[in-house]
């Protein structure tokens, strides 16, 4: 297990970039996949991308596919998320989590809040 502490959202007009940032407490960092999630009023959480223990490794959901890109500083604890042309239906809830492979997404934050407004 891992704590997870997520920053960098806010609201910004569609068209726009942020950076979510993705902080890990705890030993061991790099032996987890990373992943975002998010999770939108009324709707089930999501998943956004994934990125292996190295960084070599990554999956987007195809909503954000080419538009965000998922990275991580293994030597800083974190994992990022960019977000470029941002729209209206990004807005959620964003999570990291954390996953041991194999095994489930077991460790999670407590979300930071990105709003696109139109």
């Amino acid at each position: 297990q891992v704590q997870l502490v997520e920053s960098g959202g806010g609201l910004v007009q569609a068209g726009d970039s942020l950076r979510l940032s993705c902080v890990a407490s705890g030993r061991s960092f790099s032996r987890f996949f990373m992943g975002w999630f998010r999770q939108a009023p009324g709707q089930e959480r999501e998943f956004v991308a994934i990125i292996g223990w190295s960084g070599g490794s990554t999956s987007y959901a195809d909503s954000v596919k080419g538009r965000f890109t998922i990275s991580r500083d293994n030597a800083k604890n974190t994992v990022y998320l960019q977000m470029n042309s941002l729209k209206p239906e990004d807005t959620a809830v964003y999570y990291c989590a954390a996953k041991t492979v194999p095994g489930d997404f077991g460790s999670w934050g407590q979300g930071t809040q990105v709003t696109v407004s139109s």
